[in-house]
């Protein structure tokens, strides 16, 4: 039986979850405040407050300022400047936003404007500064790793992730796949699919070949997912100018004749 003490335990990380949450909201409302103040607004002790302000501070959630004044000053002209937490970027971006009502209503109106030629240039001109980005990435690994597409997805993946992707690569029989298991456009990816095409067209030049997006999150899949073509096989160096997805080249071996090898063989002389 779970005694009084046990459940007491349990439920400690929630209720330190809980008030931290409300440190952050009363930043938030408030604005910068000393440690005395929040504990005030709290109803807890200073010292209490301070465990909670440390455990924000550590995780980058705020970051503890000095403001120039000084506790006591105007009582006593002297004193030791006020030490105030502030939120940090990360701490006001676990917040609810409204980005994706803002993205969805400017491209709606550009879709209106000039149509979805006009929502792809908007989603390449997006994309640009991540293509530059990445592409500086996958050219420093691949002059360490090698030139092959799977070795610059691995790049690419490990450049997407640091932009919000979660991204990994892998080669599986017939290439590879570069897998986004987060996407920080899907919301309205799924009303604009420019947003896919021009990304996947991003890829394929960042790893330099022909790419083809089998699943998206945007459409309601688990996972993005770009499949690869694998190494050339030597003796086939030719590429097809525009590679259809999907097709299956024939084998090398293959005759180029109709007629059986063994037919001829028993034609007379």
């Amino acid at each position: 039986m779970e005694s009084a003490a046990d459940t007491s335990r349990a439920s400690a990380p929630a209720d330190d979850g809980r008030t931290r949450d409300r440190v952050s909201a009363l930043l938030l409302e408030h604005g910068p405040q000393t440690a005395t103040e929040l504990a005030a607004r709290l109803g807890i002790s200073p010292a209490a407050v301070r465990r909670h302000l440390d455990a924000l501070v550590a995780a980058g959630r705020i970051e503890e300022r000095g403001d120039g004044r000084a506790i006591g000053a105007a009582h006593r002209g002297r004193g030791r400047p006020a030490r105030r937490f502030h939120l940090t970027d990360a701490g006001r971006s676990a917040f609810p936003h409204a980005y994706d009502d803002l993205a969805l209503t400017a491209l709606r109106y550009v879709a209106a404007s000039g149509g979805p030629d006009a929502v792809r240039a908007v989603a390449e001109q997006q994309l640009s500064g991540l293509e530059a980005r990445a592409s500086s990435a996958v050219e420093r690994a691949v002059h360490e790793a090698g030139g092959e597409p799977v070795d610059r997805a691995r790049a690419l993946a490990a450049a997407l992730t640091a932009e919000g992707y979660a991204a990994t690569a892998s080669a599986i029989s017939g290439g590879g796949q570069l897998c986004q298991h987060h996407c920080p456009v899907a919301h309205v990816a799924a009303e604009f699919p420019q947003l896919c095409e021009a990304e996947t067209a991003v890829i394929g030049r960042l790893v330099g070949t022909h790419v083809q997006r089998l699943a998206t999150i945007a459409h309601g899949d688990g996972i993005c997912t770009t499949h690869l073509p694998g190494p050339l096989r030597p003796g086939n160096r030719t590429t097809p100018a525009r590679p259809v997805p999907g097709e299956r080249a024939a084998p090398l071996s293959a005759p180029t004749s109709s007629t059986p090898t063994n037919h001829r063989e028993r034609t007379p002389a």
